[in-house]
């Protein structure tokens, strides 16, 4: 018997990969449990329990005395086994728990085990169960019971029937991690993935960048004849994936986020992470893309607001601002960058100021004679009132 039952501990242990000491000292806590129910002790006596490693021998010793196992009794025996079968499920939810608590941020595999609500019940290779929110699923995927599936780890929640491990389809890491497997590159280091942005099912926005020189992002995330980001497309059913170069070149990487479409301007504004872009009539819906899609996942990628508009849309401006332009937007014969600067450190940032000013007010900037004020004011006059007019 005692040989068997540390036959049964190995077994276990080979099978639910539950440490065996562990199992031992849940074993020892349930038969002193069960021990303390048959057995008289003195509040100054010790009980104690132990089951020998070697030959599998339970031994009760009350103080210095050993009790012999018939002590323990037929209802002291089925406590024990009780107590032992909930220990064992204990460990093997914590062993559970604790193995895919490592794989958070992993892709995992597993089988397609049942359909509830909507959502979908994983079979991680026998070892555990995962559940497919809905929300966490692709619109353009469909899957059959006892189908493979690869799927994202989110995050894995201790509860009382044990572990919850909540898996995803639609987060954008999905796909980075599908470009570890499949491009060395990214795995070794050598290529970066500095952003992604995804709308799950229909299109992925990624942005690459390489560390070394002699190797191509872009070419390394596609493969030889597209191997490579094909069999991901493969996994993702068909979805769409643009791999974009990235650049410290803000105006490089927001074209290379906006293609396929061709952009003719960039007008930036820095300080509110703006950019006003600008293509012709026949590359506006390419650049906006399917239901604003395009332009929003590279507005993602690139951590910019992007705002698509054509010359025509482009030019078109409030009155108020056109009388209010600043110097550094209208040209004035004659002024250059410099003398532009100047203007604006000295306080003259609108056609309107200049126009009003006097000849004494300008010739007190550097650089500025009497005969270029006088220039300045004449033409800043003749384009405030154009603006007026217009």
């Amino acid at each position: 018997m005692n040989g068997e039952l540390l036959a049964i501990l190995d077994q276990i242990e080979r099978e639910k990969g539950i440490n065996k000491e562990v199992l031992i000292q849940a074993v020892e806590a349930a038969l002193l449990s069960a021990a303390r129910k048959v057995i008289d002790v003195k509040p100054d006596e010790e009980l104690k329990v132990q089951l020998d490693r070697n030959t599998g021998k339970i031994k009760a010793i009350k103080g210095s005395t050993e009790i012999t196992s018939i002590d323990f009794g037929r209802i002291a025996a089925q406590t024990a086994k009780q107590v032992i079968i909930q220990k064992i499920r204990e460990a093997e939810k914590e062993v559970v728990f604790n193995e895919f608590q490592a794989k958070v941020g992993e892709i995992v595999s597993g089988t397609v085990y049942r359909f509830e609500k909507g959502n979908i019940i994983v079979d991680l290779l026998g070892r555990a169960e995962g559940l497919l929110l809905h929300r966490e699923q692709s619109s353009a995927e469909e899957f059959r019971q006892g189908q493979r599936i690869r799927a994202y780890c989110l995050d894995v929640k201790k509860e009382a029937k044990g572990s919850q491990i909540l898996l995803s389809r639609a987060h954008p890491n999905l796909v980075r991690k599908l470009f570890e497997l499949e491009v060395p590159e990214i795995y070794e280091g050598i290529v970066e993935v500095k952003s992604i942005s995804r709308a799950a099912g229909e299109r992925t926005k990624i942005a690459v960048y390489s560390k070394n020189d002699k190797v191509d992002s872009v070419g390394a995330c596609v493969g030889m004849r597209g191997s490579r980001v094909k069999n991901i497309v493969s996994e993702l059913q068909g979805e769409k994936i643009d791999i974009v170069r990235w650049s410290e070149d803000i105006r490089e990487y927001i074209q290379a986020a906006l293609a396929p479409a061709k952009i003719s301007e960039i007008r930036m504004d820095k300080e509110n992470q703006k950019a006003e872009v600008i293509v012709e009539q026949d590359q506006l819906s390419l650049a906006i893309g399917k239901h604003g899609q395009n332009v929003r996942l590279a507005s993602q990628l690139v951590d910019w607001e992007l705002d698509i508009r054509t010359k025509e849309t482009a030019v078109e401006k409030p009155k108020k601002e056109k009388v209010e332009e600043v110097v550094a937007e209208f040209k004035i014969a004659g002024v250059g960058e410099k003398t532009q600067d100047l203007l604006k450190e000295a306080g003259f940032t609108t056609v309107e100021q200049i126009a009003n000013a006097s000849v004494e007010d300008l010739v007190k900037i550097k650089g500025v004679g009497e005969k270029k004020a006088q220039n300045l004011i004449k033409e800043a006059k003749k384009i405030a009132k154009k603006t007026k007019e217009a």
